[in-house]
């Protein structure tokens, strides 16, 4: 992809508070239409690369180019194009849920003709038609979840950004999140978001890049980038806080590689029933063991020597 064909376009893209770099230099392109994702860990530029995209920060130094208009010289044009998810919400708790979508319209100048009906379409999208008329504080972090991104659809953008859509959000709130973001991405709405939940970069992402204090570590489809840094299936031993530590000397040349964690022992490899066979043919019992796909969070232990979580 080209600069020229990307609608967002960052070249050593570079943030420095004082004597602290956030952002170190990272150059990317999104495709139109496409979902792409940053995954790293809490503290790992994120939040300031999308802050930067979305115009509310200057960048230090390189290249940002958000619909070929850079957002320091053409910053109401570009937020004209952009929805933003905060990763906090920041809905009037106050006003009822309806009107929380037709006032945060008018800031677009948006006309009332236009907004009445573009609200109800907004709030059936969100699952949230049957709340129309009630108080945002009386909805629960799901549901006010999906109202922060029915608001941020109110001007019809092009990219929507998502910063950690789905923290704090229970296993089914998420889901019923994920299944409204696979909707727009269909509809050909460009997706860029921030996570650190593996699991959400997975069933979200086309592409990604896995970023770890300010710069890129890699880059690609999550299916490409396991087969590259990981192995078919992972082999998860605990054997006790003590014993973990030390077991490592005696699984020497079971699997691909062995990662010692203080609360387990992973092995690498493409059968992981054969490596448990291999451990218990060397007499070892572990406390317990499972044997499970590889992710993107054994992607960010190979590439970072540390999980996402840490």
């Amino acid at each position: 992809m080209s600069p020229q064909t990307a609608v967002v376009s960052a070249r050593n893209l570079r943030k420095v508070y004082d004597d602290f770099v956030a952002v170190d230099g990272i150059s990317f392109d999104v495709a139109p239409g496409e979902s792409f994702g940053l995954l790293g860990p809490n503290g790992a530029g994120k939040s300031t690369t999308m802050r930067m995209i979305g115009g509310v920060s200057q960048r230090t130094s390189g290249e940002l180019n958000i619909m070929g208009l850079d957002p320091e010289q053409h910053g109401p044009q570009v937020r004209a194009h952009l929805g933003v998810v905060p990763q906090q919400d920041n809905l009037d708790e106050e006003l009822k849920v309806r009107d929380n979508l037709i006032i945060y319209g008018r800031y677009f100048g948006l006309p009332l003709s236009y907004l009445r009906p573009k609200a109800d379409e907004l709030l059936e999208f969100a699952q949230l038609t049957e709340k129309a008329s009630a108080k945002v504080d009386s909805l629960s972090g799901g549901m006010k979840r999906r109202l922060t991104i029915a608001r941020s659809l109110v001007n019809d953008p092009k990219i929507l950004l998502l910063d950690e859509p789905t923290t704090g959000l229970d296993p089914q709130a998420r889901h019923i999140l994920w299944d409204r973001l696979f909707r727009l991405k269909e509809a050909g709405t460009t997706l860029i978001l921030t996570t650190h939940y593996m699991d959400e970069a997975e069933q979200l992402c086309d592409r990604l890049v896995v970023v770890d204090k300010g710069t890129i570590m890699a880059e690609g489809s999550p299916a490409s980038l396991i087969r590259e840094y990981s192995t078919r299936e992972v082999l998860e031993l605990r054997f006790g806080s003590e014993r973990n530590a030390t077991v490592g000397a005696e699984l020497t040349g079971v699997g691909e590689r062995i990662e010692t964690l203080p609360d387990r022992v992973l092995i690498y490899a493409n059968d992981g029933e054969a490596a448990l066979e291999q451990v218990s043919a060397r007499g070892l019992r572990p406390l317990t063991s499972l044997v499970r796909r590889s992710s993107l969070e054994d992607v960010f232990l190979r590439l970072t020597g540390r999980s996402l979580v840490d």
